[in-house]
């Protein structure tokens, strides 16, 4: 693939608290970025909107820290850090709740930050942002989705791409804890959907990202400038809260692990997990 530096200008929005109540308590936010930068656009703007418990803060030191300590990561990464305070209120029955929405706020830095940008990515689930997908894309933007469980169906079919961050090679660790070997290589986990299934013969066979880059409309393995690989998978492999009559879906995120193929000289998928319904 010919490496050619993109004249794009990219803005990244990431609802920490929406990823991380959705499976992305370890997402590691370099590999959100190169994947928003993946054709090596410029990044011009990088927000991470978080929120802060000021009030615990004051006795849980070790909550105190590990925020600070976040937040410099991200820093560090060239993010800038939105905080959102949480407020305490009591409801009718005197039940105490907290409330720090950052939504609103990351609307509208969206909206009025991309003038100056070609192509804007928010890390977020959460359907309030449809309207707000609408509105980018009538000024010109492309507007990128990068969502984790529970994610709404209309705010991905709205969305100029949709994926989930399952899918992006690093970005989540694997279910099993750090692996010896890159993502891709024989032996390695990776994660990937089913995107063709004989049910009569019980197989199919599974789509993956090789590596973080462009060119993600190259869905057939074969093109030359396809990111993705293929892996084959005999049903007998599927875990159990996998139905092989819901096969194929792009909804359903499966973890397995690379092998060379017994049956041809390409790859096959072994101790399949679902990770996520999407």
């Amino acid at each position: 693939m010919t490496l050619v530096q993109s004249t794009s200008k990219v803005g990244v929005y990431c609802d920490v608290a929406n990823m991380y109540r959705n499976g992305g308590q370890r997402m590691q936010y370099d590999k959100l970025r190169e994947f928003a930068c993946r054709d090596f656009a410029e990044p011009v703007r990088l927000n991470a909107y978080v929120t802060f418990d000021a009030e615990r803060a004051k006795t849980d030191y070790t909550y105190r820290d590990g925020a600070r300590s976040f937040h410099s990561k991200l820093r560090d990464y060239g993010y800038k850090v939105i905080v959102k305070e949480i407020n305490w209120y009591r409801d009718e029955s005197g039940n105490r709740y907290g409330k720090a929405d950052a939504d609103l706020d990351l609307a509208v830095d969206a909206l009025l930050q991309s003038e100056n940008l070609h192509r804007v990515l928010i890390a977020s689930g959460d359907g309030d942002f449809v309207n707000v997908v609408r509105a980018l894309q009538n000024k010109g933007c492309r507007v990128e989705i990068v969502s984790l469980d529970n994610s709404s169906h209309l705010l991905q079919q709205e969305a100029d791409l949709c994926i989930s961050g399952y899918l992006i090679p690093n970005l989540i660790p694997h279910s099993r804890g750090p692996q010896r070997l890159e993502w891709g290589e024989i032996g390695s986990r990776v994660r990937g959907w089913c995107y063709w299934h004989e049910a009569e013969r019980g197989f199919g066979y599974v789509r993956f990202l090789k590596q973080i880059s462009d060119g993600l409309w190259f869905t057939d393995a074969r093109h030359p400038e396809s990111p993705y690989g293929t892996a084959f998978f005999h049903d007998s492999n599927l875990p159990s809260v996998v139905r092989p009559a819901s096969l194929p879906s792009r909804r359903l995120v499966l973890e397995f692990e690379l092998a060379p193929s017994d049956k041809s000289d390409g790859l096959q998928a072994l101790d399949i997990e679902m990770i996520s319904k999407g």
